[in-house]
């Protein structure tokens, strides 16, 4: 079984040529500053394997994480942030949707699509949902900042996206407790093949 605590950054590819194509991909999607970077550390058992930009939004290239030397954890870069150029726009639009052209059939096994518990499912992620039931491929939602909520709220908000996506699996996360980790862990593991 691959050990996630096993995993190094292989390369930040800023070109589809770059991409590695030997390994299974799972992919992390989700706007900026949603919380990727800390869903991937505390997945591997890390703190500082995947770094947040200083400017939100800025980055535009794929990371590769390789996972014990059997899979690649690929952190897409940030959607949603409102200051960026419409040229980084441009550019992250065509890295990403070349991406998915490219490999959605091949190296993709899941896409964890993050969403922030609190602000709930923005028009940008459900259009990155839609793009994915185009292409077909499985994903799970991981609703971050879960502990940022009362237990009401949370209820209602977990509730909002389980009836939006039914047949999806939700697994609210905590960087503070870690509720969510294992869970999420254990469900990219059963992809991981």
């Amino acid at each position: 079984m691959t050990n996630l605590n096993n995993a190094k950054l292989a390369i930040s590819a800023g070109f589809l040529s770059q991409i590695p194509k030997d390994l299974p991909h799972i992919v992390f999607a989700g706007r900026s500053n949603v919380g990727k970077s800390t869903l991937l550390n505390k997945l591997v058992n890390q703190k500082k394997l995947a770094r947040t930009s200083s400017s939100p939004g800025k980055t535009i290239t794929i990371n590769f994480y390789e996972a014990d030397k059997t899979l690649y954890l690929v952190d897409l870069p940030g959607y949603g942030y409102a200051k960026r150029s419409e040229a980084d726009k441009k550019r992250w639009s065509a890295l990403v949707e070349g991406y998915f052209m490219e490999n959605a059939d091949k190296n993709i096994n899941l896409i964890v699509m993050l969403v922030d518990l609190k602000v709930g499912a923005t028009a940008d992620d459900l259009n990155m949902i839609g793009y994915m039931d185009d292409f077909g491929l499985p994903y799970i939602i991981v609703a971050t900042k879960s502990d940022k909520l009362n237990k009401t709220q949370r209820e209602e908000k977990l509730g909002e996206l389980k009836n939006a996506h039914p047949d999806c699996a939700i697994i609210p996360f905590s960087s503070l407790s870690g509720e969510g980790v294992n869970e999420a862990r254990g469900k990219i593991l059963s992809y991981a093949k």
